[in-house]
């Protein structure tokens, strides 16, 4: 049953007595709760619908209504609790809630499609009453909800879900996103999982617990990054086999484990840094072909990259621990058969401190350095900021 048929039985129906008419060229405002009502006996209501900042009542749209061909919004309003409707199922335009500081119930249990929903700004909404399926876009920030329950989405062009501190797991059965993702900030344990995505243009994930992405086999234009996230122990993408951008995993302090068995090409820079707990790097079987910078710096007692054998940018491995003689027996023939073509090369373990690519090793042995050849480049860790849609390549030449 639906929150606000429990929690408004009797709407005012000031303004409902009349026959609202279906259809306008303008945004129709709702004054009151007899407003929605009046909208309410339509099937279809074809225009757009935004609630008054001043509106004080409670807003459902209970009735007949099935489809708003237009958007429907309410925003910048401190008054309005709840906030939906029992039968709409489509909006064809935006759904948007931005700035409503005392919206606590938000249910429209039976729609399931939307071109865009934004959720923002909403302080007091811990939980939702959807059955969304589709949407082009999806934008949720500064919550308190506690899981996306109700939002299952088959189709989406972009995600951004920022800023929601009591968020625990986020999980979508998507198979394509043909923009971006972005995850930034929430639970700092928040559980990520898209079991069925295959194919995204960029994915970018910051301060999260868990993450589970199986079938992704592919990011399309776009990088992949991994960023601040302590909590989070692995990154596993199996059947990832190409990033047409860059790859960056930096700065996840509770990282043990990476794999990328079936990956052999990187669009751009590969980066690994400041995982503090990331020991080895040999989970890439099967990398052939980096086309900016290969960028390798920590604590690592083991390095291993046996398939590489293009590196169109600078090279560096340094690490704090013992490599052994891969520099030497692997990575120097590589770059004097001219495989590591251009920049600095920079191949050492055993260092007093391990810097990404630009810095000079300090104390190191057991590696080789060339500073007469190339030019030193530094080489800065994409940015995502929450207004960016993806990861930024560096390319260093």
């Amino acid at each position: 049953m639906s929150l606000l048929r429990v929690a408004l039985p009797a709407l005012a129906v000031v303004g409902s007595a009349y026959a609202a008419s279906c259809s306008t060229s303008a945004t129709t405002t709702i004054q009151n709760g007899g407003d929605a009502s009046a909208i309410a006996s339509c099937t279809t209501y074809s225009g757009s619908v935004a609630v008054a900042t001043g509106v004080v009542d409670d807003i459902a749209f209970e009735g007949n209504l099935k489809a708003i061909d237009g958007d429907l919004v309410l925003e910048s309003n401190s008054d309005i609790k709840r906030f939906g409707s029992s039968s709409l199922r489509s909006v064809s335009g935006k759904l948007t809630l931005n700035d409503v500081s005392q919206l606590a119930a938000l249910s429209f249990p039976a729609l399931n499609e939307v071109a865009e929903l934004t959720l923002k700004g909403l302080p007091n909404l811990r939980t939702l009453e959807f059955n969304l399926t589709k949407a082009d876009k999806l934008d949720i920030e500064n919550t308190k909800l506690q899981n996306l329950d109700g939002i299952d989405l088959e189709e989406v062009s972009s995600i951004f879900i920022a800023n929601n501190d009591d968020i625990t797991s986020i999980e979508m059965q998507v198979t394509n996103i043909t923009e971006f993702i972005t995850l930034s900030f929430n639970n700092a344990e928040v559980n990520v999982s898209f079991p069925k995505l295959e194919s995204a243009n960029n994915i970018s994930f910051r301060a999260i617990g868990s993450l589970n992405i199986p079938s992704l086999s592919k990011i399309n234009s776009g990088s992949f990054g991994v960023f601040e996230s302590d909590n989070l122990e692995s990154v596993f993408a199996p059947n990832l086999t190409k990033i047409d951008g860059a790859l960056v995993i930096d700065n996840n302090k509770g990282l043990k484990n990476i794999s990328f068995a079936s990956l052999t090409d990187v669009g751009a820079n590969l980066q690994i840094a400041n995982n503090t707990n990331l020991h080895q790097i040999d989970s890439f079987p099967k990398l052939e072909n980096v086309q900016a910078a290969l960028d390798l710096s920590g604590n690592f007692s083991k390095v291993e990259t046996p398939s590489l054998d293009f590196v169109k940018g600078v090279f560096n491995l340094q690490s704090t621990g013992d490599i052994g003689s891969v520099c030497a027996d692997f990575y120097d023939p590589l770059k004097s058969k001219g495989k590591l073509q251009k920049g600095k090369y920079v191949c050492k373990g055993k260092l007093e401190e391990a810097s990404t690519a630009g810095s000079t090793p300090k104390s190191g042995s057991g590696g080789s350095d060339d500073d007469k050849k190339g030019v030193a480049v530094g080489m800065t860790v994409p940015s995502i900021s929450l207004g960016l849609v993806g990861l930024v390549a560096v390319l260093l030449l």
